[in-house]
């Protein structure tokens, strides 16, 4: 399939958030490609045994999307950013379910690189990081999207701007605090 133009996602987008189903159906197959290659991303630092592949993540994900009736995307950054948001709790999830079932069993581990926030690419627990994600977010919302989407989201500095309304500069900033709050909090939880 040809790559479809960002300015012919924006447009299926806005339609999908009035109600036109038919651009909700003619976007999919516009983006799968791009979802296939976010959820890879996702998966790419997995154990190797992982029981969720890419496809069954893109699907699921596929459905949260398709699951609202009319939303309101600002543009295609903003679409793949929830939808990498999406992709993050369902693998969280998974990785959530799969030890409940082990008790205590191995959890779902991923190499965590911050573009250099950490030395080494230690394996964190995704479902640790995660938890850390969530602290984040109590103290600063903004600082854990802008990780969520940058990390997570593989989105740009300006792409991330976009998502979040805010100024490229401003994603920077949250960027390198973020990061720096990241990291002491996962040393922090590996040293217990």
């Amino acid at each position: 399939m040809p790559a479809v133009s960002s300015k012919r996602i924006d447009t299926l987008l806005a339609e999908w958030g009035q109600g036109n189903e038919a651009a909700r159906d003619a976007l999919i197959p516009a983006v799968y490609e791009e979802l296939r290659r976010l959820a890879r991303r996702h998966l790419w630092n997995e154990r190797p045994d992982h029981t969720l592949q890419s496809a069954a993540l893109v699907n699921e994900a596929y459905l949260r999307l398709t699951s609202q009736k009319a939303p309101q995307w600002r543009n295609r950054a903003h679409f793949f950013g929830v939808a990498a948001q999406l992709m993050r709790h369902i693998l969280v999830d998974h990785a959530r379910n799969r030890h409940a079932a082990k008790r205590g069993g191995r959890a779902t581990r991923l190499a965590l690189d911050l573009e250099g926030a950490l030395a080494e690419k230690p394996a964190v627990d995704l479902v640790v990081l995660d938890d850390a994600l969530g602290k984040l977010a109590q103290l600063d919302a903004q600082q854990a999207r802008v990780i969520e989407m940058r990390f997570f989201g593989g989105l740009s500095i300006d792409q991330t701007a976009v998502v979040l309304d805010v100024s490229p500069a401003t994603v920077k900033r949250e960027w390198v605090t973020a990061r720096a709050w990241l990291r002491r909090e996962l040393k922090r939880e590996a040293a217990r």
